[in-house]
């Protein structure tokens, strides 16, 4: 069958290949000088395993063209593009996340982005061994790499939204033991209690904020004659809060806040940098939870103080604005409760 003028062409290419039929389109002429004659411009849409998948590939192709540059980008190379705009307008532990997700889709870097299938993406989450919360996050960055390359014509179907994820919700290989301390592993952390590194690990316990919350803890939001800082930035909203210093780790607080003059951080490394969590946790937690033969993470030491909090009969809407649990309160204790910060101390020291 003879194709209109104009419409492309399917033609068979020689030797073994895997896509013998290559689809092109004219795009015009130009003259040869060694041929002395004009010689018509092609463009490859795409190569195709039989010749019927080639005219539909052609006029899938004549009912919606799309950018042959930007059909031919890689996973990758959305990504890459995705994440110059996507990284400017949200928090770094958000891009961590995002980072994480990719490190997780290796397999996917270097297949042409249009030409990859749901069995693809599946592959990524079956194979990967990540935990479901992980797996919610990767399939989260493919929602968005999706929805970018659909607005920017790079692809014209989205397979993200077919990924299944629910079939490993109770799988967790890389689950910690969240359990929390119990009374006599905190009595051998206080028998430490000089050891500045051992003090940090005090300060967690009875603070109840997120690792990541406490290492970027600068000092002008750290309040000491108030006894409490200013979490300024956390991966919830409910996160955003005033923490209180308990008054038996208030010292170790005044310690921290007078090394370093110079440090904008309270807590910092022996040189003054800023302690990124991987740092912290390989050289300094990690260790002396192995010479105390304790097996905990720092997240435990938040669990614990929530708990101590529970026992020690502390109000739970009290406990909620201490810890800044993401969701925990009810639209009435958002807009109705209002706690300064003496009564937040005064729970804090119930502990």
């Amino acid at each position: 069958m003879k194709l209109p003028n104009g419409y492309g062409s399917v033609t068979k290419l020689s030797g073994k290949r895997r896509n013998p039929y290559a689809v092109k389109k004219s795009v015009g002429w130009h003259y040869d000088k060694a041929k002395d004659k004009q010689v018509r411009d092609y463009i490859i849409i795409g190569y195709a395993p039989t010749k019927a998948e080639g005219l539909q590939m052609l006029a899938d192709y004549n009912k919606n063209p799309f950018d042959l540059k930007a059909a031919k980008m890689t996973f990758s190379d959305v990504y890459e593009e995705w994440s110059k705009r996507k990284y400017a307008s949200v928090s770094e532990s958000n891009v961590k996340g995002y980072i994480a997700s990719y490190k997780a889709c290796s397999s996917l870097y270097n297949k042409v982005f249009k030409d990859l299938k749901l069995v693809d993406l599946q592959e990524v989450i079956d194979t990967c061994g990540k935990n479901f919360p992980t797996l919610k996050k990767i399939k989260v960055l493919f929602n968005q790499l999706y929805d970018f390359a659909l607005k920017n014509d790079i692809c014209n179907k989205d397979y993200s939204s077919f990924v299944d994820i629910l079939q490993y919700k109770d799988r967790n290989p890389n689950k910690y033991d969240r359990n929390k301390f119990d009374k006599e592993e905190i009595t051998r952390i206080w028998e430490q209690k000089e050891d500045k590194y051992y003090q940090i690990i005090l300060m967690l316990l009875y603070n109840g904020v997120r690792i990541s919350e406490l290492l970027d803890l600068k000092k002008e939001n750290v309040h000491l004659d108030e006894q409490y800082f200013d979490v300024i930035s956390s991966k919830t909203e409910n996160g955003i809060r005033k923490v209180p210093i308990a008054d038996k780790v208030l010292p170790f607080y005044q310690s921290w806040f007078d090394s370093l003059p110079d440090c904008e951080y309270l807590l910092h490394t022996e040189d003054g940098k800023h302690f990124k969590y991987r740092n912290y946790y390989d050289s300094y937690f990690q260790p002396l939870m192995e010479q105390l033969k304790i097996d905990r993470t720092p997240h435990c030491c938040r669990h614990t103080c929530i708990s101590m909090l529970a026992e020690a009969g502390v109000d739970q809407t009290i406990i909620k604005k201490i810890v800044g649990h993401s969701g925990a309160m009810t639209l009435t204790e958002k807009v109705y409760t209002h706690f300064d910060i003496k009564e937040l101390v005064d729970a804090i020291n119930k502990i």
